[in-house]
């Protein structure tokens, strides 16, 4: 069975064009209530939100619909993704809900959940909350109907969290950062956790008008974070995306750190701490130099399909406990159930503490590979997989690269957009195969 609304990471749009409108988030709350009852009499369910201005009118109609399901709300306000999947674990929710788009401009907003453990919920859940969907609704008595209040320590609980990731023999004193929350949902977290840890902090990217997530800050846009640093003398800049969930880090001298590069750091980290790392896991997208250099250290390393619940299902199946993307979304299940921002950024500068060496160092050896990606937008209906003339020139330049580089081409599940993906030992040789493809994906 397909799915009709969930994408990769939950239910994402533009505001006021279905579904992200307040009747369908009232109608999504109402089915995830019914498909919650099914399991507990009286539920519970934790809702937390970034800083677009479309979150109000979302928040109240997901509201509505778990009240009149019978299900009760608690709400936090504006917190990060992985505060919301922290705080449903630690205060015993029966689910987790984020309204936010991640890393998408204000005009989209979107839904993702997390189980009562503070994990992504299985395709099995979505599919049974879009049957939910097509069924007539079923609304309680106004005995039964949920109740919502708010909860006013969110924000310190996770904070608090987030520190407890560091280690307790450590400090950031002497360190000087730039924060960078892209106006987002860690506006009024990030800062306070690198400061109470002992670095001077400054703030950028940190006063969210509902308008502004995202827009020239974050992780997207990591220019403001490099000019900061450098104007500010900083050794080190820590970018978020409007969610908090993805991380990109800029050093002194403005060199920006992708996550392949910090998934690297984070394993040999451990590896010096003489911890056994029996492998990692990446995606599709990942730099094979990575790969490689992971191997040279005897690391195991799988690719898993792009987003990170995949990321999170491959470490699940082999029991390991770090993965992540380029993009900066970075997993180390030790320390939370999520992709964490925040949490990954503490491990990388916890490297740098415990090793003595800045991240050039570190990375000295880890020559990454060009990397071309071009996203071919694509016309309503349009079946990009019985493109025969895109088929055969992929076969061309696949047979072209050789052991030279590989061809990745796959379907956003957030945008209609076709990624097309060339990686190879040569920049310009990449930059040709992949803009031969997209013109292919447009012919």
């Amino acid at each position: 069975m397909s799915r009709k609304y969930f994408g990769t990471d939950g239910i994402r749009g533009t505001v006021g064009q279905s579904p992200i409108t307040a009747d369908f988030m009232l109608r999504l709350g109402h089915a995830v209530g019914r498909v919650l009852r099914k399991t507990s009499a009286r539920p519970t369910v934790l809702i937390g939100k970034d800083t677009r201005i479309s979150g109000y009118m979302i928040e109240s109609a997901l509201e509505a619909g778990f009240a009149s399901a019978g299900v009760n709300v608690l709400l936090t306000g504006p917190l990060p993704t992985p505060g919301v999947a922290y705080l449903t674990r630690a205060l015993r929710q029966d689910l987790g809900v984020v309204i936010s788009a991640s890393h998408n401009a204000f005009q989209d907003n979107g839904i993702k959940f997390f189980s009562a453990k503070g994990e992504k919920l299985p395709d099995a859940w979505e599919l049974a909350v879009e049957a939910a969907l097509d069924d007539e609704p079923q609304w309680v008595d106004s005995a039964s109907l949920g109740r919502a209040k708010r909860l006013d320590d969110a924000r310190g609980r996770y904070i608090e969290f987030c520190k407890n990731c560091f280690g307790s023999d450590l400090t950031l004193k002497g360190l000087k950062v730039v924060v960078d929350a892209a106006h987002g949902a860690a506006y009024h977290v990030a800062p306070d956790v690198f400061h109470e840890l002992g670095a001077e902090v400054v703030a950028i990217g940190c006063k969210p008008d509902g308008f502004n997530i995202n827009a020239g800050f974050g992780a997207t846009a990591p220019g403001a974070l490099v000019e900061a640093v450098k104007a500010n003398g900083a050794d080190y800049g820590i970018a978020l995306d409007g969610d908090a969930d993805r991380l990109q880090l800029v050093d002194a001298n403005g060199r920006l750190y992708n996550g392949d590069e910090l998934l690297y750091v984070m394993v040999t980290d451990r590896l010096a701490q003489g911890h056994r790392v029996p492998g990692a896991v990446g995606t599709l997208m990942t730099n094979m130099a990575v790969e490689l250099a992971l191997r040279s250290h005897d690391i195991d390393f799988v690719r898993a399909k792009v987003g990170d619940r995949y990321v999170l299902e491959e470490l699940a199946a082999r029991g390991w406990q770090l993965g992540g993307e380029g993009s900066g979304h970075l997993l180390a299940l030790d320390k939370h159930t999520t992709g964490d921002g925040i949490v990954s950024a503490l491990l990388v500068l916890q490297a740098v503490s415990r090793s003595g060496r800045s991240l050039a160092d570190q990375l000295a050896g880890v020559k990454l590979f060009p990397q071309t990606l071009i996203n071919v937008r694509l016309a309503a209906g349009q079946d990009w997989k019985s493109n025969t003339r895109l088929a055969q020139e992929e076969r061309a330049i696949t047979d072209e690269l050789g052991n030279r580089g590989r061809v990745l081409i796959r379907a956003s599940g957030t945008e209609p957009l076709l990624r097309v993906m060339v990686e190879a030992s040569d920049a310009e040789l990449a930059r040709h195969c992949a803009e031969r493809l997209a013109q292919a994906v447009a012919a």
